[in-house]
């Protein structure tokens, strides 16, 4: 599979290029493409690229944003997917001073892919503009319905966070119930999102909308249940018995874990648990204490399982891939996996991370 970032490569931008010469006379195709295919591109990574485009887009077409603007309005629906975000983006750039128009184009271009991330320089410059997502989140095309939640995400990742809304977050809250009940799975996946994105600065919060949506409609049951991983990650017992986990009167029987472990190699555990009675609702979770810089510990929480059982025992045996990537540096020491049982933390063994 090709790297994300490739997408952005020499066929794509030419065929850019092709569709804006008829349309504007002057663009200067040559140079326009030296400028972005030369020794430097292939270092660059995704974002870079999206960026780089966008302003050779800004230095080439007409000076005029509104006229620049009504080209690539003209020339957007021949593409899909990632590389349509380059037109967002120079909405994002170019087009922060032009209220009207800049929004009027990112309502037109996330049906091809999505502007969430353009939208948001403009919903901190412009704080009325959280009225007009709320029309959106009426609207009849789930694109348009899912921009109206996405773009107002507290804490979306790989954009600009938004430190409002963080703080209070109560008129994201008001467009979310507009969405609660929304058919569409694509937008209900963002309305969670948003939600799991608010729980980490305001749980109390959310856990009373998780109150009232659970029961409401079978799409906000599953919104609901979505939007609470942090929370049931955390073993937040609000959130646990609201699901119905309940780890009174659960057992273990046995824990087993290897004692050491090579880097790139898999770490196996087995466990048993059992009750007087059914064990019933189960949310079965694993939690390593990873050893950082300093000796500090790191914590991550891994789900197993979750089940719904009328057996009173249970036995799993599990492994876990210590495999080397670029986003998570290992150290060699002394780790720790904690077993966790419907939120409660039952037992903690070390084990030996080799690299």
């Amino acid at each position: 599979m090709q790297a994300f970032k490739n997408i952005y490569n020499k066929e794509e931008i030419t065929k850019l290029a092709n569709l804006i010469v008829p349309l504007y006379a002057e663009f200067k195709q040559e140079e326009f493409l030296a400028s972005l295919l030369n020794s430097s591109w292939e270092h660059k990574e995704l974002k870079e690229r999206i960026r780089a485009i966008s302003l050779a887009l800004g230095e080439f077409l007409p000076q005029n944003y509104l006229e620049a603007l009504a080209i690539l309005t003209q020339v957007h629906t021949e593409f899909h997917g990632l590389f349509h975000l380059i037109f967002p983006d120079f909405v994002e750039v170019f087009g922060l001073d032009h209220f009207d128009a800049s929004i009027k184009a990112l309502k037109l271009f996330t049906p091809q892919c999505s502007s969430e991330f353009a939208i948001r320089p403009f919903l901190i410059k412009y704080p009325e503009l959280l009225e007009l997502l709320k029309i959106w989140a009426l609207d009849e095309n789930e694109h348009i319905r899912r921009l109206a939640s996405e773009g107002c995400r507290p804490r979306l990742p790989w954009a600009m966070a938004l430190p409002e809304y963080k703080k209070d977050p109560h008129k994201v809250l008001e467009l979310l119930e507009l969405l609660k009940d929304d058919p569409s799975k694509y937008v209900q996946k963002s309305v969670a999102n948003n939600l799991n994105d608010i729980s980490k600065d305001n749980p109390e919060l959310v856990k009373m909308v998780f109150q009232r949506w659970y029961t409401s409609s079978k799409q906000s049951q599953w919104i609901v249940k979505h939007a609470a991983r942090t929370l049931l990650k955390a073993g937040d017992a609000e959130v646990l018995e609201l699901f119905g986990y309940n780890s009174k009167g659960i057992k273990l029987i046995h824990f087993d874990l290897d004692a050491s472990v090579m880097l790139n190699g898999y770490l196996h555990f087995s466990f048993g648990i059992c009750a007087s009675k059914a064990l019933g609702k189960l949310r079965l979770e694993y939690k390593l204490g990873l050893l950082r810089q300093k000796g500090k510990i790191n914590y991550k929480v891994f789900k197993i399982s979750e089940r719904n059982t009328t057996q009173q025992s249970l036995s799993l045996s599990k492994t876990h891939h210590f495999k080397e990537v670029t986003t998570r540096k290992y150290y060699s020491g002394i780790h720790s996996l904690t077993l966790v049982v419907n939120g409660k933390e039952f037992a903690t063994k070390e084990f030996e991370l080799k690299i």
